[in-house]
Parts: structure tokens; sequence; C-alpha cells
């Protein structure tokens, strides 16, 4: 059992995706409302080795040399993981060991403002980072971040790392209706949007519970229409978009387990994490392919969301 990789989990947008946990549970800049991880549990804009590199290298070592090749090794997980500060050696590991692979990076782009985060990444083949909103009001309400992070800074370091970065940018707006959704918060995005021209813009929307009651996903018509009010060229709604289970690297034990255990009793995605020992991400990714299978359905309870066979 690894520690410090997961999966291979599959992903709407990048095929089967081996994943690289940098940061604890959760360390993170922001604790946005939506956040299917959870509450961010340390807040903070502070690198460090919060994961120790030769492990990670250790473990990376070991899952190549026994198993098939995933689509990309994806630095992800549970939290931000360019708070790593070794996050470059990992990603010139990979490359260096490895460069047959693409290597990918979710990040919410809130520490590209500092030149160094933005140069750990030029050897990345596909970096995929957040903006959720071009206003100060908007960005405090969604992403609640840390309080000496201000929306400004995370554009201007995205717009750097555009002009910098050789590679694919493909950036993720979240929307969440009547936190981002106004006319003004749009028109900001397109502005902002504009300015960054990445080579992808993804809009995607609530999936699974977030961290506070009462939020709601966007409706899928609400979706398109705000793609055509930020008229972006290369523009894809990415949200409730089924993930495929083509990939030989797609683990049918690992959802027949997932199966197996809520048809005994219904589980929240914590208590499959604990039981099964899959990290919570790649239990979120499975969950997506058997709801789109239509083979489980969901209750809320008091201690949270629970998924059952149907």
């Amino acid at each position: 059992m690894f520690r410090y990789i997961f999966g291979p989990v599959p992903s709407r947008r990048l095929g089967m995706s081996l994943g690289v946990d940098l940061v604890p549970k959760k360390v993170c800049s922001l604790n946005c409302v939506y956040c299917e991880v959870g509450t961010t549990t340390k807040l903070t804009t502070k690198r460090m080795e919060y994961v120790p590199y030769e492990k990670v290298i250790q473990e990376l070592e070991e899952y190549m040399e026994h198993n098939i090749d995933p689509d990309f090794i994806t630095l992800s997980g549970y939290g931000e993981p360019m708070l790593n500060s070794r996050a470059g050696d990992v990603i010139n590991f990979i490359k260096q060991n490895y460069p047959y692979l693409k290597v990918a990076v979710l990040t919410n782009g809130t520490l590209l403002y500092d030149k160094n985060v933005r140069a750990e990444l030029l050897n990345a083949d596909v970096i995929l980072p957040s903006l959720d909103a071009a206003t100060e009001k908007a960005f405090k309400k969604i992403n609640r971040p840390y309080q000496s992070l201000k929306v400004e800074d995370h554009i201007e370091g995205l717009i750097n790392l555009r002009k910098e970065f050789n590679g694919e940018m493909w950036l993720e707006l979240f929307i969440l209706p009547g936190y981002n959704d106004s006319d003004r918060d749009i028109a900001a995005l397109k502005q902002a949007i504009e300015i960054i021209s990445p080579n992808r813009l993804q809009i995607n929307t609530l999936d699974r519970p977030g961290t506070i009651e009462g939020i709601r996903p966007a409706l899928a018509e609400e979706l398109v229409e705000i793609k055509n009010k930020l008229n972006f060229r290369n523009t894809e709604v990415v949200a409730a978009t089924p993930v495929k289970e083509e990939s030989k690297a797609y683990r049918e034990d690992t959802e027949n387990a997932i199966l197996d255990t809520i048809a005994r009793r219904p589980c929240t995605v914590q208590d499959l994490r604990a039981l099964l020992g899959i990290h919570i991400q790649a239990v979120n990714q499975y969950l997506e392919v058997l709801e789109a299978k239509g083979k489980i359905t969901t209750e809320i309870k008091e201690r949270g969301i629970f998924y059952r066979t149907k």
C-alpha cells in the first residue's frame, strides 16, 4: 500500500491519472466552500517539505517497476501541491527518469505570484490552475483564502505563468450559484481570462457535497449561458461529464470493492477511504463512474452524504 501516490484513478480531464500527494490532509492556501476533500485544516502560504521527497521518489520507482504506465502522473491530492517546497524536484525527477510520461499539476494557482514557484512548474506538460473569481469580494466568498492572498496577485501570477510556460495551461472556472455568477463577477472573469489567455478554459461546478450546507451545483443551462457570456475560444463545460472506464488501468476490483461495501451498509466518502484504504480522490472518481452507470444513489443524513447501491 502506497502512502504518497494513489491510483491510477479515472479523470475526466486526464484519462488514467497516477496521483502524487505532496501535502497532508488538508494543507492548502484556500478553504473553498465547494472542496470535495473537505475543510482546510492548515490554511497557509508557507512552503516546506510537508511530504518527504525521498519517500515520494521511492514509491514512484516501485510503482513504475511493477505497473502499467498511466496517461499522466499528476501532482494533486489532499491540498495545494505547490506548498511543498520540493514539488519542482518531483517534476524534474519524473521527466528525467520517465521522459515518455506526461506530468500534470492540479493547482489552485494562488502561489504563482512567486517567480520561484512558476520556475518549478516549467518542466511539467500540463498545468491545470483554477480561477473562480476576479473580484476580491467573490474571491473571499467562494475561495476563503489565506489572509495575505489577494485576487489581483492570483490573476497576475496566472498571466506571468502563461507567458513563461511552454506547455499547456488548462484554466478551470468553478461556478457556484450565488457565489461567483453575478453579471459583475462574470464580466470581471471574462476580462481576466482574456488577458491570461489559457490554452483551454474548462467550466465546472459542484459534483459532490462541499464543505458547507446550502450550496448547489449550477444547472447545465446556467453553465452554457456563462460559457456564452465569456465567449472565449476553446471553452468546454466539463461538469457532469462521466469519466470513462475504457483504459486497461481502470480497476474493476476497486469498483467491486466499493459496491460490495455499500451493499452491506451505506457509507460516506470518508468511510470508504478508511475501510478500503483508498485515497479520497480515488474514491470520489470511482463513485463518479458508479453514479454515471446508475448503480448507486445518495442519502443525506446527520453525519453527511451516504452512498448505497440502488
